[in-house]
């Protein structure tokens, strides 16, 4: 079951069964903004692959929805009163309604390729600030480039199912305050162990793939 820190009490809060709106507050058009989008798509996908359904919600301005849109953030509803209980995702200086509030820090620097820009802010933990240096994009940009190549590779071989300490290492870390940044680092255990079938690989990564939505399918068969 998915436990967030609810930033108003500093207490975990789990996240029972049932319909729930996942509700994105923005009134800015900054990449500070696109984290706070960023942070509910995730937490959406981490709540649905629980099996809980899930409304989100957000009305963001044109010009962050199309850089949302670059980034693979889905769409969300532009209000839907009453419905579920909900969780506010929302920047540390925003204000929210009463209720579960999920607080996002800020972004400095630079835009740069939507795909790394999206791996780079997955991989701090959201209440820690980030800034967008060259740095950060280009080792985002080369782990993801290292990861689909790897991906296209391991989906030739034959399939293996997912180890189980994987897929539990895995859920384990998004259920227990949407840690993001555990998940990538059991990516890279995988991607690392010598003792895993290739084909185990590419399903963990795609499994993953379900909540990170980078795309790490994407270069299957580009050579073929």
């Amino acid at each position: 079951m998915l436990r967030i820190i609810d930033a108003r009490s500093g207490e975990p809060t789990e996240v029972r069964p049932g319909l729930l709106r996942v509700h994105a507050h923005v009134t800015a058009a900054d990449t500070s903004a696109l984290r706070v989008l960023l942070t509910a798509d995730v937490l959406a996908r981490a709540l649905e692959m629980g099996g809980t359904p899930v409304v989100t919600v957000a009305a963001p301005t044109p010009a962050l929805r199309a850089r949302a849109d670059e980034l693979g953030i889905r769409p969300a509803e532009p209000d839907a009163p009453g419905v579920g209980r909900v969780l506010h995702v929302v920047g540390v200086r925003d204000t929210a309604p009463d209720g579960v509030r999920v607080e996002v820090a800020p972004v400095t620097g630079p835009a740069g390729p939507a795909s790394a820009v999206r791996l780079a802010l997955l991989a701090q933990a959201r209440r820690q600030p980030v800034d967008l240096g060259a740095a950060s994009l280009t080792e985002a940009r080369d782990t993801l480039d290292r990861w689909r190549a790897a991906v296209a590779v391991w989906a030739t071989r034959p399939s293996r199912p997912v180890p189980e300490e994987v897929r539990e290492g895995l859920r384990t870390a998004w259920e227990d305050d949407l840690d993001v940044p555990a998940v990538l680092a059991t990516l890279r255990r995988v991607e690392d162990a010598d003792d895993m079938p290739d084909g185990a690989r590419f399903e963990a990564y795609a499994y993953a793939d379900r909540l990170l939505g980078l795309e790490l399918t994407r270069e299957i068969g580009a050579s073929a």
